[in-house]
C-alpha cells in the first residue's frame, strides 16, 4: 500500500508531465506522441510588414511634396496601418512572454523529478501539513492551467491583429496606387493653384485660405468660432496657414439637429465651390473629401468628438 507521501509524489509527477506535454509545443519543442492537443501556433507578427510600411512612408513623403501638400486622406490610411502594426507586434510580445513562462515552469518541475522546493519540503511533513500542501500544489497547477488558457486567447488575438495589420497595409497600398493613377489630373490642379507665399499681419493665414474663410463665413455663417493657425497636436495644414476649422458647436459637443445641418451645408458648399476657391480637401464627421481623389471616405477613429471632426468642418486649401 502506498504512503501518503508516495501518492503525493506520483500525482504531482503526473501533473507535471501533463503540463510539459502542453507547454513544450507552445515553446516550439517537439512533444511526445501522447501529448495533449497542440495549441494553434500564432502567426508571425511581422512577415516583412515593417519594411514594406517603411518603404510606403518614404513614397508618401514624396507624394505629399509633389501633390500640393498634406495628403490627409492618404495619411489617415498610413495612421491606421501604423496603429494595426503596433498592436500586432505588442500582442506577439505578450504571447512570447506567456509561452516562455509556462515552458520554464514545466521544465523546472521536470528537471527536479516533479519535486520543486515546495514538494520536497512537504514530503517530510505530517499528514495534515501534506493536505494543506496538496491544496497549495493544486492552486499552483490551476494557475499554470490558466496561463496555458491565456496563451490560447493571445494566439487568437494576435492572429486577428496580424490579419488587420495586413488589411490596413493593403488599403494603404491601394490609396497610393489610386493617387499615382491620377497623377496628371493632380499635377494640373497643383499647377492651377500656384503655391502662395507665407503671410504676415494676417495671423499666418495664406491669402487663399483667408479668401475661403471670408466666403464661407459670408455664405454659411455665422459660426460659433473659426479657428485657423495652430501648430499643436496634429496640425495638418493649420501649421502653415492653409486650413481653418469652422466650428458648428463648442466645448467638444457632438453636432446634432440644426448644428449638424449647418455642418452638412458648409461641407456641401465647400465641395461645390472647391474649384473656384482652390480648396484641397474637407473633413466632416470622420469623413474626408479630397479633391485630388474625389469622393467621401471614412477615416480612422481618433478617439474623440473634435478629433473625429463631429463638431467642426475642416477646410484646407492648395
Amino acid at each position: 500500500m502506498e504512503s501518503p507521501t508516495s501518492t503525493l509524489r506520483r500525482r504531482t509527477r503526473r501533473a507535471a508531465l501533463a503540463l510539459i506535454a502542453v507547454a513544450l509545443p507552445l515553446a516550439g519543442t517537439a512533444a511526445p506522441s501522447s501529448a495533449a492537443p497542440r495549441t494553434p501556433a500564432a502567426l508571425p507578427s511581422d512577415p516583412g510588414d515593417s519594411g514594406k510600411f517603411a518603404r510606403m512612408n518614404a513614397q508618401i513623403a514624396k507624394l505629399d511634396k509633389a501633390y500640393g501638400g498634406d495628403l490627409a486622406k492618404l495619411k489617415d490610411a498610413q495612421y491606421a496601418a501604423k496603429k494595426a502594426l503596433q498592436k500586432s507586434e505588442s500582442l506577439q510580445g505578450d504571447l512570447n512572454d506567456a509561452r516562455s513562462l509556462v515552458a520554464q515552469m514545466a521544465a523546472t518541475q521536470y528537471m527536479t523529478d516533479g519535486q520543486g522546493p515546495t514538494i520536497s519540503m512537504l514530503a517530510a511533513g505530517n499528514p495534515s501539513d501534506m493536505l494543506s500542501g496538496y491544496t497549495l500544489i493544486e492552486h499552483l497547477s490551476q494557475n499554470k492551467t490558466a496561463k496555458v488558457a491565456q496563451i490560447g486567447k493571445l494566439v487568437d488575438e494576435q492572429a486577428k491583429a496580424h490579419t488587420q495589420a495586413q488589411q490596413k497595409i493593403t488599403e494603404l497600398q491601394k490609396e497610393i496606387k489610386d493617387l499615382l493613377g491620377q497623377k496628371k489630373r493632380v499635377e494640373a490642379l497643383v499647377k492651377k493653384y500656384k503655391p502662395q507665399s507665407p503671410s504676415v499681419g494676417m495671423g499666418g493665414v495664406t491669402p487663399r485660405m483667408m479668401n475661403v474663410k471670408t466666403v464661407i463665413d459670408q455664405e454659411e455663417g455665422p459660426f460659433p468660432t473659426i479657428g485657423c493657425v495652430r501648430t499643436t497636436g496634429d496640425p495638418q495644414d493649420h501649421g502653415t496657414g492653409h486650413a481653418c476649422d469652422f466650428m458648428v458647436t463648442t466645448g467638444g459637443v457632438m453636432a446634432t439637429g440644426a448644428a449638424k445641418a449647418h455642418g452638412d451645408a458648409t461641407a456641401a458648399y465647400a465641395i461645390a465651390h472647391a474649384s473656384a476657391l482652390g480648396i484641397k480637401y474637407i473633413i466632416w464627421r470622420q469623413r474626408i473629401y479630397d479633391l485630388r481623389s474625389p469622393g467621401w471616405r471614412m477615416m480612422e477613429n481618433r478617439g474623440g468628438v473634435t478629433a473625429n471632426h463631429f463638431d467642426h468642418v475642416h477646410i484646407s486649401v492648395f
